[in-house]
C-alpha cells in the first residue's frame, strides 16, 4: 500500500464532506486531532515505562 498523494487527499476530503457535509467537518477534524494527540501521548507513555523497566533489569 503505498502513500496518499494530494488527489487522494483530495478524493477522501470530497466523499467526507457529501458524507457529513460542511458544518460537521470542523468538528470532525477537532475530535480526530484530539483522539490522535491522546493515542501518542499514551503511546509515549508506554515506551517510557518500557524503557523504564529494561533499564532496571
Amino acid at each position: 500500500m503505498g502513500r496518499l498523494g494530494a488527489p487522494e487527499l483530495i478524493l477522501i476530503l470530497a466523499i467526507a464532506l457529501v458524507i457529513f457535509g460542511p458544518s460537521k467537518l470542523p468538528e470532525i477534524g477537532k475530535s480526530l486531532g484530539k483522539a490522535l494527540g491522546e493515542f501518542k501521548s499514551q503511546a509515549n507513555k508506554v515506551t517510557e515505562e518500557f524503557t523504564e523497566d529494561k533499564k532496571e533489569a
